[in-house]
């Protein structure tokens, strides 16, 4: 059988894929991590002065996320060219599922931009009191977790169906496929569960993310130290092609 060729071989799709989605996770996480120690729940006011302390940080946090995009589209497209040799058009599903989680996230960054505008000292903001503007950054901030809830609910759908991909493929473990599906169910019914039952979100919310972080971490590491079965791929490259 021939040998694939070193610029197109599946290792390094899979060490690419690997590292920057380990990037992309410690940067979403340190994010999320940063902007919870901001945002006092259910106290805009407070939660307004920690942001015009620390617009620094905030901004820092905001770039951090889109950082981990910019990781995301690289990712996708190494899974992409790594899955199509499994089931092309399942391989593009997972492509455009995740360009819509990631654009409806991106677009969702503004969010989190407002509140800088409203709580700065412009001029044209005099028309408001204090406490309506720190009202109004609130909100911008609770729309953010919901347009990240939304966003989700895409990369549910890839995780899913990635997953799929993954216990098909022959060239990584089942098990990373079963935990991908797992992942998948829990965004699922954590981001409709924000839509449906915001009170029992609030509640699964700690232990329905723990799935996700174990699938998505394995999967990575496992990506970025051992890879893919070279041989398999090529077997499956043979007989898509």
């Amino acid at each position: 059988m021939a040998r694939v060729p070193a610029k197109q071989s599946p290792q390094l799709y899979a060490r690419i894929a690997g590292a920057l989605y380990l990037v992309l996770i410690v940067a979403g996480g340190w994010s999320e991590v940063v902007r919870g120690t901001i945002i006092i729940t259910g106290d805009a006011a407070a939660t307004a002065h920690n942001i015009v302390a620390s617009q620094s940080l905030w901004r820092a946090s905001i770039a951090a996320d889109l950082v981990m995009h910019l990781c995301d589209v690289v990712v996708m497209t190494a899974f992409y060219l790594l899955f199509k040799t499994v089931n092309r058009n399942l391989a593009l599903s997972v492509l455009l599922f995740n360009l819509v989680q990631t654009a409806v996230l991106v677009a969702n960054k503004i969010m989190l931009v407002l509140p800088l505008f409203l709580l700065s000292d412009a001029t044209y903001l005099k028309a408001w009191t204090p406490q309506q503007l720190y009202g109004l950054s609130y909100v911008c901030l609770r729309a953010h977790d919901h347009g990240f809830g939304i966003g989700l609910i895409f990369f549910g759908a890839v995780c899913l169906l990635e997953g799929h991909l993954i216990r098909r493929s022959g060239f990584l473990p089942k098990a990373l496929g079963f935990l991908m599906q797992a992942a998948g169910v829990c965004y699922l019914l954590n981001s409709f569960a924000l839509l449906l039952a915001p009170g029992l979100a609030s509640m699964l919310f700690p232990a329905v993310m723990l799935p996700p972080i174990i699938a998505e971490s394995s999967l990575a590491l496992w990506l970025l130290v051992k890879g893919v079965d070279l041989a398999k791929w090529e077997e499956r490259l043979r007989i898509a092609g």
